[in-house]
């Protein structure tokens, strides 16, 4: 399989590094020493128990024997890991296998910092697009080729203390409720039971967090947001205005803190404080270890339309200058092989994105990571920018305008007109790369 043949300008490069890392400082990075076709470089961002899970799967592929041995290169997560790995794709000098999240791709394949996976050698090693869940699928295409294979689907879930809810009668309800009015009233029936607070949702000094619950509330109104370069921000403010609303009167210091952040809302949820707690499934492994009496699910359905945020983890080929095509092959068989296993990424909460795993009978006993994983079928990704996805600065640009909305001292009209603007400004400028 040849590679991409492109001529790069290294100023072009440069700059479309600066722009890709969501204005981090740019790192120089050398390659990792190739001594044979047999040795593969795999870079990744995962750390703490996610590390530790992508350490056991390299492991297990090490151990077949297949003829390859994969080398992990653990990366600083954010603007750090992403403007290393921009820079590698520039210089042609990258590793053989990249994780990247979904809403990165983006930025990245239209400038060539990526080659496309070869659909055919996919499907010797046994992967086919019918494995995966459509919408999840389609996020890894440009241009009509795949640029990106989905490990995972990590969603924001509601999850919600079991013996609390039971106490405060709405077990029966948490799964059925499908209006604003319905949610107050478990939340202020549950606060009732804790003497505190009825929800816990940090998102202080975090615009991911801010985005996370709105673009889902958001997206459940039928609305969509469309970012086109060249293009004033396609979006529905009536729609925005109504979610940001929402989210202001749940943060009334009773149903929920009017200023937590992360740290405190998971805090306080772990302490029984709560009954219910919006986060990440990600969460997870922290929860389990408090051996709280918890179960998870997906956001209800508040505004009529199934939705649910997300980001996936994926496998990319970054752009080298020279490819061995015995090492690509290589490449095609490890992903296939950690793919298979990923049963066991599914212990961190994330959802496989390879359905047969899904379908497994050792999958569907797992609770409650089992109780969310339809979401894929009408999952959100961030809409696909430039300047956007995970580790940028998209979601701060939308913290900057709308905390004070949160807070309840700025108007929701004023904050989301002021992030839609400086969308704007991104989009009438050229894409860096």
């Amino acid at each position: 399989m040849a590679s991409i043949d492109r001529q790069f300008s290294r100023r072009r490069l440069l700059s479309g590094a600066a722009a890709l890392a969501g204005g981090g400082l740019l790192l120089g990075c050398a390659p990792g020493a190739r001594n044979s076709a047999e040795d593969l470089t795999y870079w990744h961002l995962m750390s703490g128990g996610d590390g530790v899970v992508m350490a056991g799967l390299v492991d297990a592929v090490n151990g077949l024997n297949a003829g390859f041995r994969a080398t992990q290169t653990v990366l600083a997560w954010g603007p750090p890991y992403y403007t290393k790995l921009a820079m590698a794709s520039a210089g042609g000098r990258a590793p053989d296998l990249a994780v990247m999240h979904a809403s990165r791709i983006a930025g990245y394949a239209p400038g060539g910092l990526l080659e496309p996976w070869d659909l055919d050698e996919l499907a010797e090693v046994g992967i086919h697009e019918s494995d995966f869940p459509p919408l999840v699928w389609q996020k890894g295409m440009y241009d009509g080729k795949l640029y990106s294979i989905a490990l995972d689907t990590h969603p924001f879930v509601l999850y919600y203390n079991t013996d609390h809810a039971r106490k405060a009668g709405v077990t029966s309800a948490l799964k059925t409720m499908d209006s604003p009015e319905e949610f107050v009233e478990v939340a202020r029936k549950l606060q009732q039971v804790t003497g505190k607070h009825g929800l816990s949702y940090g998102y202080l000094g975090d615009g991911s967090q801010m985005w996370r619950l709105f673009y889902t509330l958001y997206r459940q109104t039928g609305a969509e947001m469309k970012l086109v370069p060249g293009s004033p921000a396609d979006v529905d403010e009536a729609a925005a205005v109504k979610t940001l609303t929402f989210v202001r009167s749940l943060l009334d210091d009773n149903i929920a803190s009017r200023s937590g952040d992360g740290g405190t809302a998971t805090s306080e949820f772990l302490h029984g404080e709560s009954g219910l707690f919006f986060g990440g499934v990600w969460e997870l492994p922290v929860l389990k270890a408090a051996k709280l009496g918890f179960d998870a699910q997906p956001i209800p359905t508040l505004f009529g339309t199934p939705a649910a945020y997300a980001d996936s983890h994926t496998f990319v080929l970054p752009r080298q200058s020279k490819v061995s095509p015995e090492r690509r092959k290589h490449v095609y068989r490890m992903v296939a092989e950690i793919l298979k296993r990923s049963v066991s990424w599914a212990g961190a909460g994330h959802i496989p994105a390879y359905q047969p795993v899904i379908e497994s009978p050792e999958y569907q006993q797992l609770k409650p990571q089992s109780n969310y994983a339809g979401i894929p079928e009408y999952v959100n990704y961030d809409p696909d920018a430039w300047f956007g996805g995970a580790g940028s600065d998209f979601h701060r640009y939308f913290a900057e305008n709308v905390q004070n909305v949160y807070l309840g001292s700025g108007d929701p009209a004023a904050g989301f007109d002021g992030f839609v603007k400086r969308l704007n400004v991104l989009l009438d400028r050229p894409q860096p790369v």
